[in-house]
């Protein structure tokens, strides 16, 4: 296998967020003979607003800091206005999912219909050969052409989770200068101060970059307002009342205002969400255990896997570890599903499951449902059934 970076001369566009990671990213490529143009993503409702604090990105701020940066490698740089398309593949389906009852993943979204379909689209269109941007993650091309995508160097920085959507187009025109990079952020920061960016000491953005204060409960009530309904534990006992139940995820613990404490003194915890009767259902931890699930709209990082079950890991969050899976293709390869060799929790109806053989991504797919362990009180029923 080789390294996706071809030895010939490409014309590079660069994603420049404004960030370090991006601008060293762009440094790279232009450093390793690339011909690269710098472009930053006017992404925000009001992109002339400024920065709340240092959690968020896309703002007049940042595109100065991304042009400042472009400035100090030599490379041409311009900003791209896909505010709308954002807005409405992006923002608007982050407010939907939630409404539904579901857990989005924002970041996944937007390198699928963003990055890497309308920006590389536009690229594509101008002659541009790749989009180059500051994820850490790995793109190898394998003896017969065809690419895979694999796991950062450093598996501390491993971003490969939100990158599971990119298909084999995708790929063949991606490039992630910081993939093979063993080194500390701390190191990357150092890598920038020796280049002479600005953004060396410019602290990282909120994983929700169009929620600047972080307050994603508050920016759901704004857009879908209040409406109160109940939360009750699985008996259906009522426990208390709730502003909307979208500000709940599976598996939630704290800011359940339930002012009756559980029979047995433990913490409960979010175990479903019921847009329909705007419901929300707690109980005890183990109640999280899941054994499988199903998932829809699967997407295969460069060839799809082989037909009948199959072993791999699995990502189920951005931040989370693996766990092993058995997975397989069903109703006709638009859906998969997934066992797990041991229960996990706090698993979400609208998050991503990324599927890996090693270090390579498969593919990913959306969680439509799940399937969870029996308590003891249930088992009795189940069995009689």
């Amino acid at each position: 296998m080789t390294d996706a970076a071809a030895p010939r001369r490409l014309r590079v566009l660069a994603a420049m967020s404004g960030g370090v990671d991006s601008a060293v990213a762009a440094a790279r490529a232009a450093e390793a003979g690339h011909d690269v143009t710098g472009v930053h993503l006017a992404l925000s409702e009001n992109p002339k607003s400024f920065r709340t604090g240092a959690r968020g990105c896309c703002t007049i701020e940042d595109s100065h800091d991304a042009r400042r940066a472009a400035d100090v490698i030599g490379i041409p740089f311009y900003v791209w206005d896909l505010a709308e398309r954002f807005r409405e593949d992006v923002v608007e389906d982050f407010i939907a999912e939630y409404e539904a009852g579901r857990t989005p993943n924002p970041c996944l979204r937007c390198n699928e219909k963003i990055k890497f379909a309308a920006l590389l689209d536009k690229a594509l269109a101008l002659g541009f050969d790749a989009v180059c941007t500051g994820h850490y993650a790995k793109v190898i091309v394998r003896d017969d052409g065809t690419r895979e995508l694999h796991r950062a160097t450093d598996m501390a920085k491993d971003q490969s989770y939100v990158l599971g959507v990119l298909d084999d187009r995708q790929l063949a025109h991606a490039m992630f200068p910081l993939g093979d990079t063993a080194t500390t952020k701390a190191e990357i920061r150092a890598e920038a101060a020796r280049r002479g960016l600005f953004v060396a000491k410019k602290p990282d953005s909120h994983d929700i970059c169009f929620i600047a204060d972080g307050d994603t409960q508050g920016f759901l009530a704004k857009r879908l307002g209040t409406a109160e309904g109940a939360i009750v534990d699985e008996s259906g006992t009522k426990l208390g009342t709730h502003d909307g139940a979208y500000g709940f995820t599976i598996g939630q613990r704290k800011g359940l205002r339930i002012g009756t404490p559980a029979p047995d003194g433990r913490p409960r915890y979010v175990l479903d969400i019921s847009p329909v009767n705007n419901t929300v259902t707690v109980g005890p931890v183990t109640s999280l255990d899941v054994t499988a699930l199903t998932a829809i709209r699967p997407r295969w990082c460069g060839r799809p896997p082989e037909s009948g079950p199959a072993t791999y890991t699995a990502q189920l969050r951005a931040h989370g570890g693996e766990t092993e899976v058995t997975a397989e293709l069903a109703d006709g390869g638009t859906e998969l599903r997934v066992a797990f060799t041991e229960p996990v929790r706090g698993v979400a109806p609208g998050q991503a499951i990324v599927l890996y053989d090693g270090t390579r991504v498969v593919g990913s797919a959306t969680i439509a449902g799940t399937t969870r362990r029996a308590t003891a009180a249930e088992a009795p029923r189940q069995q009689a059934g």
